[in-house]
């Protein structure tokens, strides 16, 4: 595996690659490695001749107060993890590499990141977009992956690349969990033993809210307010928001039909997660 930091020494490389009619499959990341990024570096490697993952901690994504400081960095752990997962070549540019003196151009979608961290975090998908639009331009993947865990994300990364008539496949990859239900993150590093315990709750709720819809319960009010009920029963818990939308657009529902997704923002102690479920009522 080869490491990279230069924009133009990556530009290079992927033009090359796609004048001699190799695929490259491209798995973005802001780094401290865990199975979810792995899963999603080894399918695609499956798919994809070339697999390039970036290490990147976007400040423009971070708001006033947010953990862009704290949020761990460690090349020397991620590097042979990255390796191991079958990527070709890491790109990890600096700050000043991705953002020169006097940038100053920015990507937004507008609908779609109204509601969700959208709403509790002003500004976040602006910074998603404008990261993602400007790698997608160093790289020049076929096709990208990323996690549902951020299915907001997901959905934000779609409408950009529907609507700007980008050239690359976005592949949504399931969350993938720990042993006891919890949804991956590289925060989890930040939780304490008690808080780690307590951060089980999300899992739990969103398992409720399966239960419910499967006795047929069709009515978001009353699922919202049960996984509310749970989670507030724990008191290291402290709610962002409980939604349920529509797929894809995330408006709201006024009664469960087709695809909804239900998503989680929940603080434990100083540690924000987000976690979701996508419940499906046929007809």
């Amino acid at each position: 595996m080869e490491i990279i930091t230069s924009v133009r020494e990556m530009q290079a490389l992927a033009r090359k690659w796609r004048q001699g009619g190799k695929s490259t499959g491209f798995v973005p990341t802001m780094g401290y490695l865990h199975e979810g990024h792995l899963t999603l570096m080894r399918k695609a490697r499956t798919e994809n001749e070339i697999t390039v993952a970036s290490i990147f901690v976007n400040p423009l994504q971070f708001g006033v107060g947010e953990d862009y400081e704290e949020y761990p960095r460690d090349l020397e752990r991620d590097a042979p993890l990255a390796e191991a997962a079958g990527v070709d070549y890491l790109f990890v540019p600096t700050v000043r590499e991705m953002y020169p003196r006097g940038y100053q151009t920015f990507v937004e979608v507008t609908e779609v990141t109204r509601g969700l961290c959208g709403a509790s975090r002003p500004g976040h998908f602006r910074g998603v977009t404008t990261v993602v639009m400007k790698l997608f331009n160093i790289v020049k993947p076929d096709r990208a992956y990323f996690g549902w865990k951020d299915a907001q994300q997901v959905q934000v990364i779609r409408r950009m690349v529907e609507d700007l008539n980008l050239d690359v496949e976005i592949i949504p990859v399931p969350i993938v969990r720990e042993a006891d239900g919890l949804a991956l993150s590289s925060r989890n590093v930040y939780l304490e033993p008690e808080e780690r315990k307590a951060a089980l709750v999300l899992s739990r709720s969103l398992k409720r809210a399966e239960e419910l819809v499967a006795q047929g319960e069709r009515q978001p009010e009353v699922i919202k307010e049960q996984v509310k009920q749970m989670i507030e029963a724990e008191p290291l818990a402290q709610i962002d928001y409980v939604e349920l939308v529509a797929l894809p657009d995330l408006t709201p529902l006024e009664q469960l039909q087709g695809q909804a997704l239900l998503a989680l923002a929940v603080r434990i102690g100083k540690t924000r997660l987000i976690d979701n479920t996508v419940l499906e009522v046929e007809g």
